[in-house]
């Protein structure tokens, strides 16, 4: 790998990893077309520290609140069957909203309220979690070769953008994040495996997945990026042997390219993590699936004229 490749490919990386368009399919993509080769995924996935990096800086005091709610929460209720005298003011709260089908109770804005609404996110986000990883461990050989295939990515592009316009239209974009549900958590754990596949893209699939559930944009959105910090980071940490010696498909990439391209990917993720909020919240994800049917479309016809190799 070159300089140029590492620093244009972490720049890639931190614009289109939080946007619904597949980072991964953008990087192989853009190796594909400029580069004549494959950056990897590997290399694809050491890059995500960075931008997942980004979104801990970015919600540096939600995902603090949300760790000290549950491991506090964990330890007054250890405390508590163990029979143990608690004082009043450190049982664990009972304002937990009760789950009526798709809708939660009223939500007090209070402080034991917000812990044991931060408590319950820091279950959904392990729970779903489980699913990627185990599918993630046992395909990673033909998630790293077989699925990179340039067809397969500009189809997946074309055919997400259909999944998405169909949760904008479908959802009913009600239920405000207070009203996470066990149920919610799984079903977007479930989706975001099928980020693995290049194309799908992790928060296109977990937001349509949100939206389908009747989350508001915002609120699926944001899960989604909090939902993808343990997957990411695991993965990037994972594939870090491989990136420099890569088993299957990838360019060799030095630790001071990696590092650069890290790097880049986070300070124009965090740029993006705080536009992208700001545009759910007034506009519709249609226009990223739009981009992305654009995109798919040329490819093909790279593809089909014999410009690109889709391997």
């Amino acid at each position: 790998m070159t300089w140029v490749q590492a620093l244009i490919l972490g720049l890639v990386q931190g614009l289109t990893e939080f946007l619904p368009v597949s980072s991964s399919a953008h990087l192989r993509i853009v190796s594909a077309v400029f580069f004549g080769d494959d950056a990897g995924a590997s290399f694809t996935a050491v890059t995500q520290l960075g931008t997942e990096a980004a979104v801990l800086v970015y919600f540096a005091k939600d995902i603090a609140r949300i760790v000290r709610a549950w491991f506090t929460t964990i330890a007054m209720r250890l405390r508590a069957r163990s029979g143990q005298t608690v004082p009043l003011s450190e049982q664990p709260t009972r304002k937990l909203p009760v789950i009526t089908g798709d809708y939660a109770a009223d939500f007090r804005n209070d402080e034991d309220s917000q812990r044991e609404l931060d408590y319950r996110i820091g279950w959904y986000v392990i729970i779903a979690t489980i699913p990627i990883g185990v599918i993630g461990f046992v395909f990673k050989d033909q998630i790293r070769t077989g699925a990179r295939n340039l067809w397969l990515v500009s189809f997946m592009l074309i055919a997400f953008a259909l999944v998405i316009a169909a949760a904008e239209y479908y959802g009913r974009k009600t239920r405000p994040i207070e009203q996470l549900t066990t149920r919610d958590g799984l079903v977007m754990g479930l989706a975001q495996c099928l980020a693995l596949v290049p194309g799908v893209s992790r928060s296109g699939a977990t937001s349509s997945a949100g939206l389908f559930l009747g989350l508001e944009r915002e609120a699926a959105v944001r899960f989604s990026f909090l939902l993808a910090i343990p997957a990411v980071t695991a993965s990037g940490l994972f594939s870090l042997p491989d990136a420099f010696e890569p088993a299957g498909e990838g360019l060799n990439a030095s630790g001071a390219q990696l590092l650069v391209a890290t790097l880049v990917a986070f300070a124009v993720g965090y740029a993006s993590v705080a536009w992208l909020l700001k545009f759910v919240a007034r506009y519709s994800l249609n226009w990223f699936g739009a981009y992305r049917i654009v995109l798919g479309l040329i490819i093909m016809g790279l593809l089909a004229g014999g410009v690109v190799s889709a391997t």
